[in-house]
């Protein structure tokens, strides 16, 4: 199951920098790009509101 990054999301880089595989990408909110996800929780582990889910 991969991660999804929620409308809640605001931008404030900490899950990017985080990820061991760099499949987070820059925008008005980010995107995981659940093709390279291993699901490994840290996102969700840094993120200040949330924003990073199982989908």
């Amino acid at each position: 199951m991969a991660y999804k990054i929620t409308d809640a999301c605001i931008a404030c880089g900490v899950c990017k920098d985080e990820c061991p595989v760099s499949c987070i990408s820059e925008g008005d909110i980010y995107v995981i790009d659940q093709s390279v996800c291993i699901d490994c929780d840290a996102c969700a582990g840094v993120c200040p509101v949330d924003a990073c889910v199982a989908e």
